[in-house]
């Protein structure tokens, strides 16, 4: 786990350390900055443009934060930087301008977004910005084939799967049974060789991340916290939170 150690050293404001009464908005340049003033590493979400740049922001269609209702891999990245959000000055930024506003003060822990149809456009971006960038950085995904990927594409970078025990709530319903198996006990272990877990935490303690962790040294990161009193009942099983909603 030393090598890793950088990952777990200080706590992961989820989507940044955003808030939305202050209209502070997730996966924003104003997170990111408060989550830099506040000395935490930064979790954030990728998705892939029609142009196929690598876009800073969670859900797959504008909508929820936004003005719009368009898929977000329908639009350029020219298109999506005049998208307004609804509570803030803000726009979305790609990863280069995240590495850039970055630049190294922070560990990036960075998923990559999934329609699990098997198009790399975004891993193949991601490898290429992230292998050049001089700071702290890792990837993770749901998506095993995305693991797989960044596995051949940018082998140094380190790489981790994001998971949970069943798999069986939304939006996992949609895939194949085999699939969410796959994903659940890690099955896909042999062609994605994750170097780290972040597991769910209302799903701890479970077996899968318990041999990660302890048979294998795999660094675990808990998902999501959005309480102390559960970061004290989870961090029995795991190194590190993501958290969002208070301040470690």
């Amino acid at each position: 786990m030393s090598d890793l150690d950088w990952l777990i050293a200080r706590p992961v404001a989820h989507r940044g350390l955003h808030d939305a009464q202050n209209n502070v908005i997730e996966n924003t340049p104003s997170a990111f900055k408060a989550a830099l003033a506040g000395g935490y590493a930064i979790e954030c979400d990728l998705q892939i443009t029609a142009d196929g740049e690598a876009i800073v922001h969670h859900d797959e269609t504008l909508g929820r934060l936004t003005e719009g209702s368009d898929r977000l891999a329908a639009m350029t990245f020219a298109e999506l930087k005049q998208v307004a959000f609804k509570q803030t000055a803000d726009r979305m930024i790609t990863l280069a301008e995240l590495c850039d506003l970055v630049a190294g003060q922070a560990t990036l822990v960075i998923e990559l977004k999934s329609l699990f149809d098997g198009d790399r456009r975004l891993v193949a971006r991601a490898g290429e910005l992230l292998s050049g960038y001089r700071g702290a950085a890792a990837v993770m995904s749901f998506d095993p084939a995305q693991v797989a990927a960044l596995r051949q594409l940018a082998p140094r970078l380190p790489r981790g799967m994001v998971a949970e025990s069943q798999f069986s709530r939304q939006p996992w319903g949609q895939l194949p049974a085999r699939l969410r198996r796959s994903m659940a006990y890690f099955e896909h272990v042999a062609s994605t060789r994750p170097q780290f877990v972040a597991y769910a935490m209302r799903d701890l303690p479970a077996a899968i991340p318990w041999a990660a962790r302890r048979l294998f040294g795999l660094p675990l990161l808990a998902w999501t916290v959005r309480r102390p009193q559960d970061w004290q009942a989870a961090k029995h099983y795991a190194d590190q939170m993501i958290f969002e909603g208070f301040r470690p």
